[in-house]
């Protein structure tokens, strides 16, 4: 009678270890086009869907925006900023949401979402933050943590992908 309990629980044990483990490949199984970040501080895209495939770009900006175009088991083929493709694992992805400031000279971090609301401070192109949330033309950006509102049409990262 031990023994068939102790099975049991080894059984109960290995199925929830399984949905755990599972979990963050699934929060990524979603209708494509979507925006997701770099997880990591260096992250590798490769030619093709394995580990196998050449490696085509080291990206060394965690945050950086992406956007997913394809799914294939546990890989996502992403367009950069740049508008290269390529096949990243699902696991050096996250679904938060960065941005990237794009365009020409700096722009004006306000504090409210209004172009005669108070500066913040400035950012040049390339400047990645996270992604807070949009409303009508603007968007709130945290960089390091420094908020700030900024036009929606100088951030690569927001709206529909």
């Amino acid at each position: 009678m031990t023994a068939v309990r102790i099975l049991s629980f080894l059984a109960f044990v290995v199925f929830i270890a399984a949905g755990i483990t599972a979990s963050p490949a699934h929060a990524q199984d979603r209708e494509t086009p979507y925006w997701a970040s770099l997880r990591y501080d260096e992250v590798r895209m490769r030619v093709g869907p394995s580990g196998e495939y050449k490696i085509e770009w080291l990206y060394r900006r965690k945050g950086l925006p992406v956007k997913v175009v394809r799914m294939r088991e546990g890989w996502r083929l992403v367009q950069d900023p740049e508008g290269v493709q390529g096949w990243i694992a699902a696991s050096q992805l996250t679904l938060d949401r960065g941005a990237l400031i794009i365009g020409d000279g700096l722009v004006d971090m306000r504090a409210l979402p209004d172009a005669s609301s108070s500066l913040q401070w400035r950012a040049e192109p390339g400047v990645v933050g996270r992604l807070l949330g949009c409303r009508e033309e603007w968007c709130e950006l945290d960089v390091t943590g420094r908020r700030g509102w900024v036009p929606a049409d100088r951030i690569w990262g927001a709206g529909e992908p």
